[in-house]
């Protein structure tokens, strides 16, 4: 699901809302069949990658044995030093991340090797569901349009709910089985690319997938 809209739609305090980041002030929050209200960030099974990556600055990539950016969330979890070693260099292959990678920190990384870092870090703990805020704004066009399809057939191998934020129509229709469209804080419709042509529901929904 691509949740499209303008800034300061709401796109992002969805997204907040549903990790537990933001307390709704109505309604309620279900995750599969759990209502999650009042479930605490750290207890709802979620991933959420942010547009800045948000990793640690004075952490490696990736090693068995400590406390870096993709086995961060094994350690805390009292994952032993074997079964992080057998989990994790699976997950980073399959994010994209070259072994030659481990030993950097994140300021001796491109932008596009940063961004796998943070997908393979929420790769690892395998959640329910992903929550991508804009997380590929930040790269020049050839490594968006890579990324773009490595986060795509991630969604396809991995078969989790995806909500994935953007304002970039490019990226909403090459992504999206359905895409959703916020205007001031509500979703003024939900489906497909040829549903939302066929039938917009104003003018607006009409002028924003053409724009």
């Amino acid at each position: 699901m691509v949740i499209v809209g303008a800034s300061g739609s709401g796109k992002t305090t969805l997204l907040r809302v549903i990790a537990g980041l933001e307390q709704q002030d109505s309604g309620h929050v279900y995750i599969g069949d759990a209502l999650a209200n009042d479930l605490p960030a750290g207890k709802r099974n979620v991933q959420m990658i942010f547009q800045s990556y948000a990793l640690w600055p004075h952490m490696r990539v990736l090693d068995d044995r400590s406390y870096t950016n993709v086995t961060f969330p094994l350690k805390v979890r009292k994952w032993t030093a074997e079964y992080i070693s057998g989990w994790v260099r699976d997950v980073a292959r399959r994010a994209g991340l070259e072994e030659h990678l481990f030993e950097r920190h994140p300021e001796q990384l491109s932008s596009g090797q940063k961004q796998r870092v943070a997908l393979a870090r929420a790769m690892t703990t395998s959640p329910d569901v992903f929550l991508m805020d804009e997380p590929i704004t930040n790269l020049d066009p050839p490594s968006r349009v890579r990324v773009r399809g490595e986060i795509k057939r991630l969604h396809q191998e991995l078969g989790a709910t995806t909500l994935y934020v953007t304002h970039n129509m490019a990226d909403a229709y090459t992504m999206g089985d359905r895409i959703a469209l916020m205007r001031d804080g509500k979703l003024v419709q939900v489906g497909t690319e040829a549903e939302l042509r066929a039938a917009p529901a104003d003018d607006y929904v009409l002028d924003f997938l053409n724009s």
